[in-house]
């Protein structure tokens, strides 16, 4: 944790160990990329060095069962080749060396990954394909999803309603998505309809 003071007013943010391993002199000018954490108890600031970086703590934290402390020791443990190398060979192994992960709660985290690891991957601006060469439709409407979830996020929707939105959004139409502004279009349709 640091305390980062902007324009006089000291903000506690929770940082990953890129930031701790860069952290300027204190005094010297900082920019962070701060994803915000609202919870009954408690207003939590969490900042990454690129958004690339916080964009793939966004997708960690959508995992069941996995909360902001434990995002940001996934992010600050693992890097995103090692662990889809882990995720492609079933080696929970890897999980168990980031803080807070025991055996079961890896093996846990294994399987949700599997299902999710295109998802991050793209949420992390990293190709993880074991192959190379063109950008498959499915790889398309998996960035698309991402940039249209991160777009509801943004607006002040939490996570798991922006994935569940565009997740129906997708069903319902049966088509590929051309555009995240247009997953973003119906998916703030289907909130007002439900509203």
């Amino acid at each position: 944790m640091l305390l980062l003071d902007v324009a006089g007013v000291g903000y506690e943010v929770e940082v990953s160990a890129t930031i701790l391993q860069a952290l300027p002199t204190a005094g010297d000018e900082l920019t962070l990329h701060i994803h915000f954490v609202v919870r009954e108890d408690a207003q939590l600031l969490f900042g990454f060095a690129t958004k690339a970086e916080r964009d793939l703590f966004r997708a960690f934290i959508k995992i069941n069962g996995v909360g902001p402390k434990l995002g940001l020791a996934l992010i600050s443990s693992v890097d995103l080749q090692t662990l889809a190398a882990a995720v492609r060979s079933n080696d929970s192994s890897v999980l168990t060396k980031v803080p807070g992960v025991g055996k079961k709660t890896a093996e846990r985290l294994m399987v949700e990954l599997k299902n999710r690891m295109e998802h991050l991957s793209a949420a992390g601006g990293v190709d993880v394909s074991s192959g190379g060469g063109s950008v498959s439709p499915q790889s398309l409407a998996s960035e698309l999803s991402a940039e249209a979830e991160y777009a509801l996020i943004s607006l002040g929707y939490r996570p798991q309603e922006a994935a569940r939105a565009v997740s129906l959004v997708l069903e319902s139409t049966g088509d590929e998505p051309t555009s995240a502004e247009e997953l973003i279009r119906l998916a703030l349709r289907g909130f007002a309809k439900s509203a």
